[in-house]
């Protein structure tokens, strides 16, 4: 795929996994004519969230997006919570995060947290696209794990993160060790930890490309 393609396809995505607001409605058709543009596999995703958004009202598919994000641990966007929690360890990872935007002339909103995923995609779309998919290469476990909570919840949002996984390397032996190990025990336990998941065998759904 071309780094034009990929950069369109992360804004697409980088809009989907925001609050589906007035604004980002509005878009729906720009989003779909993007998706368009890309590739089988890709398309597809971004089609399973298009869909619903254009065939569901509002108020619907809001009240969907916070019962998914917001009161969800096993599906939070920040992707280094899933490897850290909220311990101390999670401040340097974020502090990768804020170091790669320094670089790239991006001061983030004060309070607004680098590692949401919908931030790292703009960063790649509309910034460094090479340093944006590092980002998401890093934190890798993190994405799938966030990919199974979807898949496992029924939740049309997984087909955005399947779409961005088309753009990524298939997942390697020490990155699906890590998904498993975060699907046993869940992020340190240190101070608020994610319930972690029973079913091992998670593991091995979707979590190539």
């Amino acid at each position: 795929m071309s780094d034009d393609r990929t950069a369109a396809l992360y804004q697409a995505a980088s809009l989907l996994l925001q609050y589906p607001d007035d604004a980002v409605l509005g878009r729906l058709p720009l989003l779909r004519a993007v998706a368009a543009e890309q590739p089988a596999d890709a398309r597809a995703g971004l089609a399973l969230v298009l869909d619903r958004l254009e065939s569901v009202p509002a108020v619907e598919v809001q009240t969907d997006y916070v019962e998914t994000f917001d009161l969800r641990r096993r599906c939070c966007l920040y992707l280094t919570y899933y490897a850290h929690g909220d311990t101390r360890n999670r401040g340097m990872a974020l502090l990768n995060f804020k170091s790669a935007y320094r670089r790239g002339g991006v001061v983030l909103d004060e309070g607004e947290l680098p590692d949401h995923l919908a931030v790292v995609l703009e960063f790649a779309a509309t910034v460094d696209l090479a340093e944006g998919r590092r980002l998401l290469l890093e934190n890798r476990a993190g994405f799938e794990l966030l990919r199974l909570a979807l898949r496992d919840r029924g939740s049309a949002y997984v087909g955005v993160l399947d779409a961005i996984s088309t753009t990524l390397p298939t997942i390697r032996g020490d990155e699906r060790d890590a998904v498993a190990q975060l699907v046993a025990q869940g992020p340190p336990a240190e101070e608020v930890g994610l319930d972690p998941y029973t079913d091992l065998a998670m593991a091995g759904r979707g979590s190539g490309s």
